[in-house]
């Protein structure tokens, strides 16, 4: 791959073609210029750079848009576990499981970004905040009313 493709604002260009190809349906073409993407970003940038996890996030966004759940989970699950970028995989993640009602391994993640959350911003963060309501919601769905009432009134 020669060094105009490599340079940012071509990868930059690619990016948004492939999201644009995505917006329209063009699942393949969006899915080929992502891959391609995320590979020169990891090679040049490093695995944990934002730009590099941005784009893995959004291919995984893609994949939960077509209901390819274990590829979106693959991708989600690469992200570090501190990184601002690698908490929204993590809720991502988790809504993904609550939408296919695999509602502990949610809390399971939920927790997890709420704790996380809260550590990295403090409790009154918007994220802190969502991280917690996404929590009490999913103790309401599993009917953990006591779970749900503490988590709702911190």
């Amino acid at each position: 791959m020669g060094a105009r493709r490599e340079h940012p604002n071509s990868l930059s260009s690619m990016h948004t073609l492939a999201m644009m190809y995505h917006t329209q349906g063009q699942w393949n073409e969006a899915e080929e210029l992502l891959m391609v993407v995320i590979e020169v970003r990891k090679r040049v940038l490093g695995e944990k750079h934002p730009n590099s996890l941005t784009t893995m996030t959004n291919l995984a966004v893609m994949y939960r848009n077509q209901g390819w759940w274990k590829e979106a989970e693959e991708l989600e699950r690469l992200h570090g576990e501190v990184h601002p970028d690698s908490l929204t995989s993590m809720a991502n993640l988790a809504s993904m499981y609550c939408h296919q009602g695999q509602w502990k391994e949610a809390e399971e993640l939920e927790v997890h970004v709420m704790k996380t959350n809260k550590w990295l911003h403090g409790e009154g963060h918007p994220d802190s905040l969502n991280s917690m309501n996404s929590l009490v919601v999913t103790y309401f769905n599993l009917g953990q009313w006591k779970e749900a009432a503490g988590r709702s009134s911190e």
